[in-house]
């Protein structure tokens, strides 16, 4: 499969994935009244102080099983995130494949300047 075939796939997929989360969350959100310990009233409300950094990927997790549409709302966040950084992922691979080091190394240090903004920098500020 060809890079770019293989980077259409993910992006459709990832898209539609996170889609899909995120109207199923609200559709759980209604029939529920809420979520995620809120209310819809609170949630849906213009000054609403829900901030997605007090939901940590464990307790998205948790509440997975409980239907909890908050939760399915934030999951499909993230695979919307984790997305375009699979394709910077899909690229490495693709470029150390055809033996181009120069790009290998480029794509390489984009993907890790990703994966620290998201996974370290939120720890050290937070």
């Amino acid at each position: 499969m060809k890079m770019q075939d293989a980077v259409g796939t993910e992006l459709r997929y990832g898209s539609a994935a996170s889609v899909a989360l995120i109207i199923l969350g609200l559709a759980l959100l209604v029939a529920n009244n809420g979520g995620g310990g809120y209310s819809l009233q609170q949630i849906a409300s213009a000054t609403s102080r829900i901030n997605t950094a007090q939901f940590p990927l464990q307790d998205v997790a948790a509440s997975l099983g409980n239907l909890d549409g908050l939760s399915f709302i934030l999951l499909g966040l993230m695979v919307l995130v984790a997305t375009p950084i699979l394709r910077v992922a899909i690229s490495v691979v693709a470029f150390a494949k055809e033996r181009n080091a120069l790009y290998t190394l480029i794509t390489l240090i984009v993907l890790l300047n990703l994966l620290v903004a998201l996974l370290v920098v939120p720890g050290l500020v937070g």
